[in-house]
């Protein structure tokens, strides 16, 4: 056994750097697994155990590699288009195939080198029942080793596609071994390189992805070298559900002019993607109006297994988006990238990572009635942010698992950023099985995925004695010991439970400004705002619920928490309870399966009510897109400063994210969305106040209207059914009116248009040359910011509303667009000039360079001018001059975004010195070229003294080659300071990245050598 942290050791085995110098050799993969590599996320350390052998003694078989991609043929089929298997996502490219001469080339190179893998000799078939077989896998237990049978189940989806992959080139035998010893070499902070089998993007990422492709293309061109090698290799599947907002609601209509409204603003950037969808290889685009991304996933595009060309290994998957996590509730290793990260993965770049630990949570018991889902979540995230899972995986075992659906476990696994962790996985059961046959995967596919699962022992029976796995750490939890709860007001793992509500919202008002604190004077916390709405009276108080949003991948995926907020509404409508009618009040469904189950109900009229009408089919609230509030209610709140709230059912609700004028947002389950909703204040003890009061003049309170376990269980039972699910998924491949009616050129090279406010040709690649620029240290820097702790990504690149003042807006107004038309930042991520603006643009920013004043603005140093950050940072840079960003603990949590990261390095930052960094941000930073550096463990900029007003200089090696991940920097200051900062390069590969200034520039170069 050993601790679930571990203090950071370097790579220093001469063989793991010379593997890592080999990789570089080539960014084309001969990989063995036919391009669409199998594992999760492999993270290695020097392996000081014996070496690993594969053995001689199993039949050979070699393996034939025409298949190692998706060689695609241009077809008249819209790229969009699912194919006729709608249950196979790997049949969807069956209508979009087309040829390449460099997939053409790469496909031959593997062909030569089938024969001289490693493990053909572990290459076994696996046997149909009725006689044949399903394909040929690569056995686990043909290697014969006591060690794999002990390995976490997440550990050996690694250990397969490590296997797989090995050609001694970019995988090696050794890489194995370190895996298979994984017990002893995870807490060394070994590397080894790991291929995903696809890549998932949602819009607000896959813009910017694509916008880097086309701009990739012409820098290759630029270079002399072939457009054509700028191709995704992998499949990528990019699902467009980011960009609704909600603009009308409480209204049976909402859906139609929502979609008019996303299809007007969003025309050229979805034009955009179409073409991208027909220029590119191997990327499928699902429109606009289908559902939410990580829904899509779990219900449609998750294999579990895949089946190519007579192949079989674990699906696994990266996606830009950090709840890709979801994904791991069905037993499919997937977890949240960079951007950046992800388009190099496309492009056959292997991701070089380290060998995880992995924490084992054991769950007993079941839940108590009426606790849901999202309660339990809640307290997994609590629990897990609390043992600390920073860069691990969590993997979910104990005979508690029988008593969660695949939707529960989903929802855990959702929720995997927000408790820190890489992945929070639950193997295959099962469960996992029945919820295949639900969703409409095939009788002989959820065959398959059982046979080969076992097979391979990767999957787990309850009713079998179970072997004990190894785990780095242990937790467990008692489920009944889960009660209902909350979390805000502006953290998701502020969990408080729904006893103590009341009592902490009046802490807050008191508190100090903080994470749990407005600093609302005692006398001015009972004021009551008297307006009019609509021409009737009505009133707002601190605490008022102004947004009620059932929303989110996190819940809308799961029908027993969906149904019991239609429960809610229905008891609630019979004893003539109503929601106010200055709530803002939206349900925006994953997937349109959750309209067929909420008709089947009949509890969708109920919902109607209650103003909780279909308002589409997007992330819509929980990403920012809540749409303005009436102007009552929005004079209401910023005339007298109240504090105003928001619930949603949510996986996110950091300051500024959910709506400007809501400084309190609460995440919740569904029902509990609808009770808050109801009571419309979040200052009320649901167990002895009353919600309301019914029309028979009684009160009513919770308890009146809070359904039983028993209730939902049985609607569940009665109206979620397969049928609805395939109806559903058939209906995507015929896309929508709006959709296709765009037309798009059919060139290979991007024709970019200079007046675009949407789609702008980035500068990244702008005088580019074969030659590295090599390492680059930083000179009499200014501090751009100071921050303290937890700085999201939500703070540095905004990605809701726009503000009418911003440097964003002027950019945007100068050029003719009206403030109605400004969309959101997340829709404008393809234009880098206004993403510059918008980076450090949140309203809710906290630079302590400003002394205690809230807003995006800072210090600029040499003048002491108070000014926009992007106006400052834009001064910095015209006058030579570098910047730094200090910052505290948990700097860039939240979403992997990887415009935090982008924006920085557009306006002139060098480094960010920061106590910890989020794992995904912290790639984002390398792979754009700045500097990441950790203050030693107790010091901080507070600590050392540092006012942000010194000049900084970081002293680097001037070869590469002298520099090692992990090593200690020194930094100084004008004013004579001096201190030691860990750099946060954790991998010799990604040293490489930053010796080519970047990860793109990396693949460029040595794509142009092929």
């Amino acid at each position: 056994m050993y601790l679930s942290t571990h203090s950071y050791s370097s790579p220093t085995s001469s063989s793991i750097f010379r593997a890592c110098k080999v990789r570089f050799a080539s960014t084309l993969s001969p990989s063995v697994n036919h391009s669409f590599s199998s594992a999760s996320r492999t993270f290695a350390r020097s392996s000081p155990s014996r070496a690993f052998t594969p053995p001689s003694n199993v039949s050979c078989r070699s393996l034939s590699f025409s298949s190692a991609l998706r060689s695609i043929r241009y077809s008249s089929s819209q790229r969009w288009s699912h194919g006729a298997d709608w249950r196979s996502p790997v049949s969807l490219r069956a209508q979009i195939r087309s040829s390449s001469p460099v997939l053409e080339r790469f496909e031959r190179k593997i062909t030569t080198m089938a024969s001289e893998h490693p493990f053909n000799g572990i290459l076994s078939g696996l046997p149909k029942p009725e006689g044949g077989e399903f394909g040929k896998f690569y056995s686990l237990p043909a290697l014969n080793d006591p060690r794999i049978d002990k390995l976490p189940y997440s550990i050996k989806i690694l250990l397969e596609s490590a296997i797989r992959n090995c050609d001694n080139f970019q995988v090696t035998k050794e890489d194995v071994e370190k895996i298979i010893d994984w017990e002893n070499s995870a807490p060394k902070q070994v590397e080894i390189p790991f291929k995903p089998a696809r890549v998932l993007l949602q819009d607000f990422t896959g813009v910017p992805a694509v916008v880097d492709l086309a701009s990739m293309r012409e820098a290759i061109t630029a270079l002399g070298s072939d457009a054509a090698k700028i191709n995704p290799l992998v499949p990528v599947d990019l699902v467009i559900d980011h960009s609704v907002q909600v603009d009308v609601a409480r209204s049976e209509n909402a859906v139609q002019a929502n979609m008019d409204l996303e299809f007007k603003r969003n025309k050229e950037r979805f034009a955009f993607l179409k073409w991208g969808s027909t220029a590119f290889q191997n990327m499928l685009v699902v429109p606009p109006g289908s559902g939410i991304v990580h829904q899509v996933n779990l219900e449609y595009l998750g294999r579990v297994v895949f089946n190519t060309k007579g192949i079989l290994y674990p699906d696994s998957v990266v996606g830009t988006d950090s709840h890709t996590t979801m994904i791991d509730g069905l037993g499919v290793a997937g977890w949240g990238v960079g951007g950046i990260e992800a388009e190099a993965a496309m492009l056959g770049q292997p991701m070089s990572m380290v060998l995880p630990g992995v924490v084992g949570f054991k769950l007993t018991g079941k839940l108590r009635d009426g606790v849901t889902a999202t309660d339990l979540v809640l307290t997994v995230t609590q629990m897990l942010r609390k043992h600390g899972v920073v860069g691990k995986f969590v993997e979910f075992y104990g005979e508690g698992m029988g008593q969660l659906s695949l939707a529960d476990r989903a929802t855990i696994a959702n929720m995997s950023p927000e408790y820190g962790a890489t992945m929070g996985f639950f193997p295959v059961d099962h469960v996992t099985l029945q919820y295949l046959k639900l969703t409409g995967r095939s009788d002989e596919t959820v065959a398959m995925i059982e046979a080969y699962l076992r097979a391979n022992r990767m999957f787990i029976d309850y009713n079998e004695p179970q072997e004990e796995k190894v785990y780095s750490s242990y937790l467990d939890l008692e489920l009944s010991d889960v009660e209902p709860c909350i979390s805000g007001p502006k953290r998701p793992h502020d969990r408080v439970p729904l006893k103590d509500m009341k009592d902490d919202w009046h802490l807050c008002l008191d508190n100090k400004i903080g994470f749990k604190g407005f600093a609302i004077p005692k006398e001015k916390q009972e004021k009551v705002v008297k307006f009019s709405f609509n021409g009737q009276p009505a009133e707002l108080k601190h605490g008022s619920v102004v947004i009620a949003a059932i929303t989110s991948c996190t819940n809308t995926s799961n029908p027993s928490v969906m149904l019991g907020a239609g429960l809610v509404a229905k008891k609630a409508c019979e004893l003539g309870l109503e929601v106010k009618p200055w709530v803002k009040t939206s349900l925006a469904p994953g997937s349109g399966v959750v309209t067929k189950y909420l008709l089947q109900s009949g509890l969708q009229k109920y919902l109607n009510q209650q103003g909780f009408n279909i308002v589409g089919y997007g992330c819509t609230t929980c990403i920012g897109n809540s749409g303005d509030l009436d102007e009552s209610v929005a004079s209401a709140i910023a005339d007298n400063d109240l504090v105003a709230a928001a619930v949603l059912s949510g996986n996110r609700n950091f300051e500024g994210r959910v709506h400007p004028l809501t400084r309190a947002n609460y995440l919740a389950s569904p029902p509990l969305v609808m009770a808050y909703a109801l009571a419309g204040t979040v200052d009320i003890d649901f167990e002895k106040e009353p919600i309301g009061t019914g029309k028979d003049g009684k009160s009513v309170y919770f308890r009146d209207i809070w359904p039983t376990s028993e209730e939902i269980a049985q609607v569940v039972q009665s109206s979620v059914l397969p049928e609805m699910f395939k109806s559903t998924y058939e209906a995507i491949t015929k896309g929508n009116e709006f959709w296709n009616q765009l037309s798009v050129p059919s060139s290979s090279l991007y024709g970019w248009d200079s007046d675009s406010t949407y789609i702008h040709k980035p500068p990244y690649f702008d005088g580019m040359t074969m030659d590295p620029p090599g390492p680059r240290g930083v000179k009499d820097a200014y501090c751009l910011l100071l921050f303290g702790d937890s700085i999201t990504t939500d703070h540095i690149s905004p990605a809701g509303s726009i503000q009418k003042d911003s440097p964003a807006a002027k950019y945007l107004m100068d050029r003719g667009v009206d403030r109605k038309d400004f969309n959101s930042y997340g829709s404008r991520r393809g234009n880098d000039e206004v993403m510059a603006r918008g980076t450090f643009a949140n309203i809710r920013i906290v630079n302590k360079l400003l002394n205690g004043e809230v807003g995006p603005k800072t210090v600029h140093i040499p003048t002491g001018e108070k000014l926009y950050v992007y106006d400052a940072a834009m001064r910095y840079k015209s006058s030579g001059q570098d910047t730094i960003v200090l910052a505290g603990a948990e700097y860039g949590s939240g979403s992997s975004r990887d415009w935090a990261a982008k924006g920085p390095m557009l306006q002139g930052v060098k480094a960010v010195i920061a106590k910890s960094f989020e794992r995904i941000h912290r790639s984002n930073l390398v792979g754009m070229g700045i500097l990441p550096l950790c203050f030693k463990a107790g010091e901080d900029a507070e600590t050392l003294g540092l006012t942000g007003h010194e000049r900084y200089t970081i002293d680097l090696p001037e070869k590469t080659s002298d520099i090692k991940p992990g090593q200690d920097i020194t930094v100084t200051t004008d004013n004579g300071k001096s201190f030691t900062c860990t750099l946060r390069f954790d991998t010799e590969v990604e040293l490489t990245y930053f010796d080519h200034g970047g990860i793109l520039q990396y693949v460029i170069r040595n794509l142009s050598k092929q």
